[in-house]
């Protein structure tokens, strides 16, 4: 078992937002192999031109069903399941992500112009304090 290093331990702050998400089946146009711990896909707001907008830096770390993080990087995520969300970059967390992030918010994971899943912001975790202290 190869284990996970949790995103808190690594980055040295806490997530900024939770989600609900659901990846496309292969028919859909999602994946067509399984999802694991430490996906590097990208985020989108749901209803956003990609072309014009494009697409955020935005990763997913995946939680158990009693929310807690997965940590056995061998098994599969599930399909659909919750995650927290950590945004890359701190200035874009300012001047974008502040102002859009909340309750209820849509929005896609992204590989490249591709969806792979849908996403609901849930949970706003530390994302005003991130604002105010990352730089």
């Amino acid at each position: 078992m190869k284990d996970w290093v949790p995103y808190e331990k690594v980055r040295n702050h806490p997530p900024d937002f939770r989600i609900r998400y659901r990846f496309y089946s292969e028919e859909e146009g999602g994946r067509k192999k399984p999802v694991f711990q430490g996906l590097r896909c990208d985020f989108a707001y749901d209803g956003n031109d990609i072309k014009d907008t494009g697409i955020f830096a935005i990763h997913p770390e995946f939680e158990d069903d009693s929310g807690n993080i997965i940590l056995d990087m061998s098994n599969p995520v599930s399909i659909q399941g919750t995650a927290r969300m950590w945004i890359l970059f701190p200035r874009m967390r300012r001047e974008i992500h502040l102002h859009r992030i909340k309750i209820g918010v849509l929005g896609h994971f992204m590989a490249g112009r591709r969806r792979l899943g849908e996403v609901e912001v849930i949970e706003i975790l530390s994302l005003i304090t991130n604002s105010e202290t990352l730089t």
